[in-house]
């Protein structure tokens, strides 16, 4: 079974990177092949709850590749690692069939709990250079995940989503209309609002303090009119 997956992870190189020449070069040469190789290996003993030989075994495969794969996480077949360095996915990641994995993806948790707090990706998902997907989700089968995106939510099916936060873009190949994506406001957004209301606050703190002061010049100008002795009357 391991040789099988092994098979099938050298073949979607050859299918899916136009620099690969052949299974050979593929098999020796590609250090995300040797990444997902010792993860198949580490896997089977993380299984059998021999978690220190699991362990042991992706710390050698992450000193000589620069990927780092935790024993626990669940990968399907055919993936493509490419380039690869950087890559970090942690344990309780779940990633479906022909995934695409650039380098800097992290598939990472949120949070201290222990149990699920990885994503889980779908068959057919491509996860751009430098994206994060962080937290325990799901993201749906043939989506697409731009270079450098900040994924925080579930995406549905055929989506593609950009951004941080990422937001979707397109759905099934159509683009989101902007008053849907203006919906999501943006970190910039909301650091904008922000501003705006501290400077509102400022502004009716001020305007609170001046109707203080002409209160309080109004009441001494009564209680001088009452003090004022009235001029008799000739």
């Amino acid at each position: 079974m391991i040789l099988k997956d092994i098979w099938m992870d050298v073949k979607a190189v050859q299918e899916r990177d136009p620099a690969a020449r052949n299974a050979w070069e593929v098999l020796l040469l590609y250090q995300g092949v040797h990444a997902l190789i010792w993860h198949r290996f580490a896997h089977w003993f993380y299984k059998r709850r021999m978690f220190f030989m699991a362990r042991l075994i992706s710390q050698i495969a992450r000193f000589w590749t620069l990927i780092e794969i935790h024993p626990g996480a669940e990968l399907g077949h055919g993936i493509l690692i490419d380039h690869g360095c950087g890559v970090v996915i942690g344990e309780t990641t779940v990633v479906g069939d022909n995934c695409t994995i650039y380098q800097g993806v992290t598939l990472g948790g949120v949070g201290l709990n222990k149990g699920k707090r990885h994503p889980t990706l779908g068959n057919n998902v491509t996860v751009g250079a430098g994206a994060k997907i962080l937290g325990a989700f799901e993201v749906g089968d043939n989506c697409t995940i731009a270079a450098n995106a900040v994924l925080l939510k579930p995406l549905e099916n055929d989506t593609t989503a950009v951004g941080i936060p990422a937001r979707p873009v397109k759905v099934g190949g159509v683009p989101v209309p902007k008053k849907q994506m203006a919906a999501v406001a943006t970190i910039e957004q909301y650091e904008q609002m922000e501003e705006k209301v501290r400077n509102l606050e400022q502004q009716v703190g001020r305007l609170e303090r001046e109707l203080e002061k002409a209160r309080g010049k109004r009441e001494e100008q009564k209680e001088f009119g009452k003090s004022e002795p009235k001029k008799k009357e000739l």
